[in-house]
């Protein structure tokens, strides 16, 4: 729950500017600021069902968008790379192995940045 949670937070970050205005809005007030569906309607001047339909609309966009872009995925992949080298940049002393690997990091991060 906890991951699809911040799946969806990190997928509004990369993709709200492709929302409409009115989804953008209702996501934010949903997830990050903890209104139910009752307190949006009302807000609003229209039902729970519609709110609920809105979201789930946006939810899909966003998805939609990751499939065509994959942002999110993009991003994960160079922050396992990011988390990789810092680990092997804690070690006392780097092996030859360890120069090479960190390399490889540098080369993928700076061929992913290109694409």
């Amino acid at each position: 729950m906890l991951d699809q949670l911040n799946r969806i937070n990190l997928l509004y970050d990369i993709y709200a500017p492709l929302l409409t205005e009115r989804q953008q809005e209702t996501l934010h007030l949903y997830f990050s600021e903890n209104y139910s569906l009752a307190e949006i309607s009302s807000e609003y001047n229209t039902s729970r069902q519609a709110v609920y339909d809105l979201i789930q609309r946006a939810l899909v966009s966003m998805e939609k968008l990751e499939e065509k872009l994959g942002l999110y995925r993009l991003f994960n992949e160079q922050q396992e790379l990011l988390t990789e080298a810092d680990k092997l940049l804690l070690q006392e002393k780097l092996k030859t192995q360890d120069l090479k690997r960190l390399k490889e990091i540098i080369a993928a991060l700076r061929s992913s940045n290109e694409q």
